[in-house]
């Protein structure tokens, strides 16, 4: 009854299973990972410090950036130079901008340091000045931003001296000299009041450490793919065993009602033709026949009428010449039209009626 799985349409098919059930539960698996891990991850971030409370270190002790110094108060020494505004930042629900200067270290590379955020449009704002000299700052440590960072600005076309994404791959191609991968916020205000009218811009969390919508959905997308592998074997079971149902339908003889139906509607039209192509052609037959034998009949009452027209008839006897002469053409008529139709037989019937 299964031998239809050997098939080739079926080797295609159970191939498609195979390897579709395999993949499916590989890929929800690996979702389920990354959701671990993020709750994994989130519950060490709970469990430790915070770290903008920690001690300070020098920058070069804390790269690269990962998820254990991603915050950590990072020590640089240099002097402030190229100054750049970030616009789009938002802090407490109100639109501002980033200002944003880097800072020039004795290893020769700049540092991105982020004084402090303003209210408003980026466009003819008025920055306070950057201290001048050899200056030391601690700041939070933050990794570069990238494409989906919040706030960054991917579109391009800023003005001159502004600053979409906050990145060591952008900065290179404003600056002529090497930019760490990294950059710092400050927490507190510079001293000298220089920038006492910017607000600090407080650390973000290192990217992937938290329970935000984006684990959700790792987690939403294990249970899709577990989904499909469940469809893929339903619809796999449900093929199967309407194949089966019909193999076995064949084997048994038996056939659906419909196709009973016309098969027998069918048989019955081929029955009725062959009765009406079979009954006619005797019948048409006998009926010319029996018009025949009328006429014939006929023929011969015109000729007895003529013998005895002389006798019991005051008519001349030429009169009823022609009628005898009518049934006889009328009888050829009959015979010469015995096997060509109907037409003529009607005629000939006609006139052996008259007489």
């Amino acid at each position: 009854m299964y031998r239809f799985l050997l098939t080739p349409r079926w080797w295609g098919i159970n191939l498609f299973v195979v390897l579709a059930i395999p993949f499916c539960v590989f890929m929800g698996t690996w979702q389920l990972g990354r959701f671990e891990d993020r709750v994994q991850s989130h519950e060490q971030a709970e469990k430790q410090p915070d770290p903008s409370t920690r001690a300070a270190k020098p920058l070069d002790e804390l790269l690269p950036v990962d998820k254990v110094t991603s915050g950590r108060p990072a020590v640089a020494t240099g002097t402030y130079a190229d100054q750049f505004l970030v616009p789009g930042r938002e802090l407490d629900d109100r639109q501002g901008f980033y200002v944003l200067n880097m800072l020039r270290t004795d290893s020769g590379k700049a540092l991105p340091v982020v004084r402090g955020w303003l209210p408003g449009s980026a466009s003819d704002a008025k920055v306070p000045a950057a201290p001048r000299g050899e200056v030391t700052v601690t700041g939070d440590l933050q990794a570069s931003e990238n494409a989906r960072s919040k706030g960054v600005d991917v579109r391009g076309g800023l003005p001159g001296g502004q600053l979409g994404m906050i990145s060591a791959a952008t900065l290179v191609n404003l600056v002529p000299y090497d930019v760490y991968d990294a950059w710092v916020t400050l927490p507190k205000p510079e001293a000298g009041g220089t920038g006492g009218a910017m607000k600090p811009v407080p650390a973000a969390a290192p990217e992937g450490s938290g329970l935000d919508l984006k684990a959700f959905q790792n987690l939403g997308y294990t249970g899709e793919w577990f989904v499909f592998a469940g469809f893929v074997l339903f619809m796999w079971f449900r093929l199967v065993r309407r194949e089966a149902e019909a193999a076995r339908d064949v084997a048994l003889g038996l056939v659906p009602d419909g196709a009973e139906a016309g098969s027998e509607e069918s048989g019955a039209g081929a029955d009725g033709a062959e009765e009406s192509s079979g009954a006619a052609g005797p019948k048409g037959s006998e009926t010319g026949a029996d018009r025949l034998e009328a006429g014939a009949g006929g023929s011969e009452a015109g000729s007895d009428g003529a013998g005895a027209g002389p006798v019991g008839s005051e008519a001349p006897a030429g009169s009823q010449d022609p009628a005898g002469s009518q049934d006889a053409v009328g009888s050829q008529d009959a015979v010469g039209s015995q096997g060509s139709g109907v037409a003529e037989d009607v005629r000939a019937a006609e006139a052996g009626s008259g007489r």
